[in-house]
């Protein structure tokens, strides 16, 4: 049970975020970067998929109350979440590359049922 194990959301966060991070390495992807802050907002994972630059957004909800995690991503996060992998781009001077934007929804106490929803826009 998670009730009680976290003393802030930044570290509730992290926990779920090294969760989804654990689960695309079993899947293949490779480990860039996380937590990537800017003036537009945060890049949870940034990860690759062999050649392929892997944006991701991680949300946890522990009820499918409200429709649960998969349904966190709401049009102005989506904008936010464009505008940061932009800036990330200039940042490190990243041109023609392919990307593609993932979404991974955890849900629930032990064990957590997640999904992985790639190119989710």
């Amino acid at each position: 049970m998670l009730k009680g194990i976290f003393t802030n959301t930044r570290e509730k966060g992290l926990y779920f975020e090294t969760i989804a991070e654990r689960y695309l390495k079993k899947h293949g992807l490779t480990p860039v970067s996380r937590n990537y802050l800017c003036r537009h907002g945060e890049i949870d994972l940034i990860m690759k998929d062999a050649q392929t630059w892997v944006f991701v957004e991680v949300k946890y909800r522990k009820s499918l109350k409200y429709g649960g995690a998969i349904n966190t991503l709401s049009q102005q996060k989506q904008q936010r979440l464009r505008r940061s992998i932009y800036q990330y781009m200039q940042d490190f001077t990243l041109h023609n590359i392919a990307l593609r934007v993932d979404f991974v929804a955890i849900q629930g106490n032990t064990p957590h049922a997640i999904q992985w929803i790639k190119n989710v826009f």
